[in-house]
């Protein structure tokens, strides 16, 4: 239990659903962190649950964390959503009053003492969010290399390489700024991370990313559902609403890097290749008319032929001009749900594409070619500026 009286300078949030086989490690980790670089600062351990039913209360309760105390919060019933779980952790901190905070995934294999060193020191320092930087397995995180990152790189000139990675540190007043903001109902579900970055990008926030290594976790291989329906919603959203901003052509953050990164080898994963070819076919069916609707005729007959040949093939600088009409299509339709789930097939297809496109390469290169297309989307931002300003 935290006492209010303590005031931890420094607190560490875990977002969790069900992850009682490793959030004890994780706290360890965090607690070793906390005791060896910050020695003369208070500090505390904080759980935010989505009522758990395998454990996780009490492995987290009951995991080895010496003297630094702890504290589990869970959403009401049936309230679900990683943005909830953040919710409750902003009003912890504004009731404690913490100098800087610290979110990281519970999944995590690869966190070390030395990422809270990293993480905390530059709000410390007086930055107000930080983002991580990861050695990543070029198929892992496949909504941030083919769409969060290239679209904050083009539309907001942020140089921001993982905006969705889970693991974040920020200052009171960000996360006083947060709550302070109207949320979509997908900011309180998966959506809360870019909703997190592209506020903090566009308002005039001190933001900067840190080099954390090799990140080994649950990985999130291409995939539907509700995670990429919920980013994708609140990013273009976030575009929609903060369209003065960008629009006006002059912004550019700077996102300096601290410490050292390099292209160490990531996680290992596998790839349903053919699963994710079929879930694109099929898709493409399904919506064709809708997507004829939203996208512009070259764009649509070129990837209307690739599906009727069954190989996609969709290159960076088609892929561009793509996301480019879906957004556009997102700020003008009364339907907007329709819009982001006709976005899903393409999204698939995009992901075959890229992995048939960099089967053979190594990690470095494969990494490259993403660091490639987001300078391709920048180069094409004009269309989607066009499209804007002519409406």
């Amino acid at each position: 239990m935290i006492k209010k009286t303590i005031e931890p300078d420094i607190i560490v949030g875990i977002p969790s659903y069900n992850e009682a086989d490793n959030i004890a490690f994780v706290a360890s980790q965090l607690s070793l962190g906390l005791k060896r670089y910050f020695p003369a600062h208070s500090s505390a351990i904080i759980t935010v649950d989505n009522n758990s039913t395998d454990g996780t209360k009490e492995a987290f309760l009951g995991s080895e964390t010496g003297e630094i105390p702890k504290k589990y919060i869970s959403t009401g019933k049936g309230v679900v959503g990683k943005g909830n779980n953040f919710m409750n952790l902003f009003k912890e901190v504004e009731s404690l009053k913490a100098k800087a905070i610290v979110v990281v995934d519970a999944d995590l294999l690869s966190i070390t003492p030395e990422w809270v060193k990293k993480l905390v020191t530059p709000i410390l320092e007086g930055h107000d969010f930080v983002t991580p930087l990861y050695s990543r397995n070029e198929y892992d995180g496949t909504i941030t290399n083919h769409i969060t990152y290239p679209l904050l790189y083009s539309i907001f000139k942020a140089n921001i390489r993982q905006p969705i990675g889970g693991d974040f540190s920020f200052s009171p007043k960000m996360s006083r700024y947060w709550t302070g903001l109207e949320w979509e109902k997908s900011t309180g579900q998966y959506g809360i991370d870019i909703f997190m970055t592209t506020s903090a990008l566009l308002n005039g926030f001190k933001v900067c990313q840190v080099a954390l290594g090799s990140k080994v976790h649950k990985p999130s291989a291409p995939k539907l559902g509700l995670m990429f329906t919920q980013v994708i919603r609140t990013l273009f959203s976030s575009i929609s609403n903060f369209k003065n901003i960008w629009l006006d052509g002059n912004i550019e953050k700077d996102c300096p890097v601290h410490g050292e990164f390099n292209y160490e080898n990531p996680q290992s994963l596998s790839v349903d290749y053919k699963s994710i070819k079929k879930e694109s076919i099929d898709g493409f069916s399904e919506k064709e008319s809708l997507l004829a609707s939203i996208m512009y005729r070259p764009h649509y007959h070129a990837t209307k032929k690739m599906h009727l040949s069954g190989k996609w093939n969709i290159g960076p600088g088609l892929w561009a001009k793509i996301l480019y009409d879906f957004i556009f299509a997102y700020e003008t339709s009364g339907n907007k749900e329709e819009v982001v789930e006709a976005l899903k097939p393409l999204y698939f297809a995009r992901a075959a594409s890229f992995y048939r496109q960099t089967l053979d390469l190594t990690h470095q290169e494969a990494e490259e070619k993403i660091l490639g297309q987001a300078k391709q989307f920048h180069k094409s931002r004009r269309y989607l500026f066009n499209k804007f300003i002519t409406a």
